[in-house]
């Protein structure tokens, strides 16, 4: 099964945090899944490091890509089509990063690992 992890999923399965659920931890170190990381979350994970919202262990250029080939975590890039598909998402939520995980997890047909309710608004397929 293929799955796109939210930035805080990436972020809590690297920092071993315990507010990854049980089967959100058992996806990911499965071995079997096959996990994305958006390049939006690569993004949102710089700006708030930048802005000092986020203590990281190593500069993200660096910490990133090293706990990416880790965990076999594949990158997603963003494509024209996943921003412009933000268009025509509801308002239900208004993180832009958050939006276009969702176009991506709708485009590319990828469940999103994900703790986040309101995300659960979308016609997305959720999974904690």
């Amino acid at each position: 099964m293929r799955y796109l992890l939210d930035t805080h999923t990436f972020l809590w399965w690297i920092t071993d945090d315990e507010r990854l659920s049980e089967r959100a931890r058992a996806i990911i170190a499965d071995g079997q899944s096959v996990l994305y990381l958006s390049a939006a979350s690569a993004w949102e994970i710089a700006i708030k490091a930048r802005l000092g919202r986020l203590e990281l262990a190593n500069d993200p250029e660096e910490l990133i890509p090293e706990q990416m080939a880790l965990n076999h975590i594949e990158g997603l890039p963003v494509q024209v089509s996943h921003g412009f598909h933000v268009f025509s998402l509801p308002n239900h939520h208004r993180d832009p990063f958050d939006r276009l995980l969702v176009s991506q997890s709708q485009l590319e047909g990828l469940p999103l690992l994900t703790a986040d309710p309101n995300l659960a608004q979308y016609d997305v397929p959720i999974v904690w």
